[in-house]
């Protein structure tokens, strides 16, 4: 899967923009990724947002345990990949049928942590329970929520393009083409947002200690990790 936002629309972390600075390395613009992500992983829904971004995602090798999907709803549109072991559960609080699936269940909460504030974004992301990693558009807000589950069991990789867009993908080597070093894991247990009174990237489980980042190796693809303060390091790839 794929989503890119402009950087009118998400903050360009800091930290990508130093890793790619301070290791220089070949990158793309965000329309010549989406073109590279089309036309590698057909058949695929693509889905363009104006010039605030663009979401894309294929079943194409795709894990029996950790399905794709995707769904829009309101204007707000959703790329999941995973299972939440505790959907039944959920769909009921939520007042969705026996047939909705995680994808549809991740909007449903969304709007409610939308609509019936003050609920942090850590109340919703503590409710589910398995295997997943997603990224929330709300259009009528310009609002971006991305999570990854807290034992990062979907991998789910963020970075910037040439011309300053934020991507995030499940596929690391399709993001190194077009984001170089300015790369990093995205960081289990967290959630990244442009609104919800938040901002930034925050961990929902400890929501009161910060996510710093800490530079790679030269011979890590990654020019970043990031770690949650008091914990070590969550992701590092060679």
């Amino acid at each position: 899967m794929l989503a890119v936002f402009s950087g009118d629309v998400v903050e360009v972390p800091a930290e990508l923009v130093a890793a790619g600075s301070r290791t220089p390395s070949p990158k793309t613009r965000a329309s010549e990724l989406v073109s590279r992500f089309l036309g590698g992983a057909e058949p695929a829904v693509s889905v363009a947002l104006g010039d605030l971004g663009h979401l894309a995602y294929s079943h194409a090798n795709q894990s029996l345990l950790r399905p794709r999907s995707f769904a829009a709803k309101d204007d707000i549109f959703c790329l999941f990949e995973g299972v939440l072991d505790n959907l039944g559960s959920l769909s009921q609080q939520y007042g969705l049928s026996k047939g909705a699936n995680e994808v549809l269940l991740v909007i449903e909460a969304y709007k409610t942590l939308r609509d019936r504030a003050p609920y942090p974004a850590s109340f919703m992301l503590s409710q589910f329970t398995g295997s997943y990693a997603f990224v929330l558009f709300d259009k009528s807000a310009s609002t971006v929520l991305v999570a990854s589950d807290p034992e990062g069991k979907v991998s789910l990789f963020w970075g910037i393009t040439a011309d300053g867009s934020v991507a995030f993908s499940d596929d690391i080597d399709l993001l190194k083409g077009s984001c170089g070093k300015s790369l990093a894991p995205f960081p289990q247990g967290c959630f990244y947002s442009n609104a919800l009174g938040v901002g930034g990237l925050k961990c929902y489980e400890n929501p009161k200690h910060k996510v710093t980042a800490v530079p790679a190796n030269e011979e890590e693809i990654c020019g970043a990790t990031f770690k949650v303060e008091g914990s070590t390091i969550l992701t590092a790839l060679h």
